[in-house]
């Protein structure tokens, strides 16, 4: 659509300065290629009547000449295409030269205005700042967090309550085996009894024991008599 409106005079005048180098560069390209085209059709001249020369130098003088002639005008005209075709070679590297640092220049400050942009009023003390208030919130944050899971919700656990309450769980339980077992406690579950308790048994268990011996004795004694 832009190339249709450029032909009646439309299109913007930037589009027009940005497509300037690319027609001048197309221009010259085809006017390299005709004056290339020239440069073989001379050069085909040239051999052509070098070969007629050559052919009737010895049989026809006048012809020779005449083929010498024409041969030394296409030289002439060969060596002006080729200073030609060697101008417009430098034209056409100096315009892509130029047209390459214009869109290296432009692509340059594009960027540079894309940067101003994103950073826009952004400065090292707003970062700074920025950063302060966020190692601020990061601080509450870690704060609130503390309170949280330190805090004591409820009322505290007196702990010679909860002793007392389990002592009374293990006499309830003392309790029910005696009524199931009527009476008697199984040996793997009686309950140790406080030492000053333990002492006195053991008292009583020595004494029965001493007991038996004197009878044991006595025993033996009046065995002995006999």
């Amino acid at each position: 659509m832009s190339g249709i409106w450029g032909w009646f005079g439309g299109g913007s005048a930037a589009q027009k300065r940005k497509d300037s180098p690319k027609n001048a560069i197309l221009g010259l390209r085809t006017q390299l290629d005709m004056l290339q085209k020239r440069e073989r059709h001379l050069q085909n001249q040239i051999d052509e009547q070098d070969t007629i020369a050559r052919k009737n130098v010895s049989t026809n003088k006048t012809a020779a000449k005449q083929a010498l002639r024409r041969k030394k005008v296409a030289e002439s005209t060969l060596e002006t295409t080729l200073g030609q075709i060697t101008t417009l070679e430098q034209q056409i590297n100096a315009i892509e030269s130029a047209n390459i640092n214009r869109e290296t220049l432009a692509a340059m400050q594009a960027a540079r205005e894309a940067m101003g942009k994103i950073h826009g009023e952004l400065t090292p003390e707003k970062v700074d700042e920025e950063m302060a208030k966020l190692q601020e919130a990061n601080d509450l944050s870690n704060e609130i967090a503390t309170a949280i899971t330190s805090a004591n919700i409820g009322q505290p656990i007196d702990e010679d309550e909860l002793e007392d309450e389990l002592n009374a769980l293990q006499q309830e339980e003392v309790d029910s085996k005696l009524h199931e077992t009527g009476g008697s406690i199984p040996v793997h579950d009686k309950i140790s009894l406080p030492a000053a308790g333990t002492g006195a048994l053991k008292g009583k268990e020595k004494a029965v024991v001493e007991d038996d011996e004197e009878e044991e004795l006595r025993k033996l004694q009046a065995e002995m008599a006999i």
